[in-house]
């Protein structure tokens, strides 16, 4: 199938997602932004996390996930239905361009989520970081970055996974279980 290989895109999401969730267990989390405080949020508040949404690359996240559905669905219907495997492949890549568009209430979401989460001082600084040589540079290099910190992650997580393993074993073993 011809989309665009998108595993690593949502294993990054995965990983971002878990690093990030295994950060806010081992601080005091902050408690998740109600829909109250995103009511309250002025044009100018929820533009600055746009921004921050759109400078910071955050939005490319969201592009992954509709040719990764598309995949999934071709790759789930085609073992059993081989013969439509063509017309589906056709039809979902003519499907595309409809549904990338709806990444957009993705990118709008998240900018309601950062505007509601930082004061506006802290949005413009962040915005302001994300417009710098230094801030362009980090976003240039945040997916290659990524990239290599899914593979690291990727090894470190199966040899920990082993190790772990391998000692669990030997202290079955010590109460008289094996394993």
């Amino acid at each position: 199938m011809a989309f665009i290989t998108t595993t690593r895109a949502l294993a990054v999401a995965a990983a971002l997602m878990s690093a990030s969730f295994a950060q806010a267990q081992a601080q005091v989390a902050p408690a998740p932004v109600t829909q109250a405080q995103i009511d309250k949020l002025t044009p100018a508040q929820i533009a600055l996390g746009r921004d921050v949404v759109m400078l910071s690359g955050i939005h490319r996240t969201f592009n992954a996930f509709v040719p990764s559905i598309m995949q999934q669905i071709f790759n789930t219907v085609t073992p059993t239905r081989p013969e439509i495997r063509k017309d589906l492949e056709e039809t979902l890549k003519a499907l595309i361009p409809e549904y990338e568009k709806r990444t957009s209430e993705m990118v709008d979401h998240t900018a309601r989520l950062f505007a509601a989460s930082m004061a506006e001082p802290a949005l413009k600084a962040t915005v302001d970081f994300f417009k710098s040589d230094a801030g362009k540079a980090y976003v240039e290099m945040q997916p290659r970055v990524i990239d290599q910190m899914v593979v690291a992650v990727d090894e470190w997580n199966r040899k920990l996974t082993e190790e772990i393993l391998a000692r669990a074993r030997v202290e079955m073993k010590k109460k008289g279980k094996d394993m």
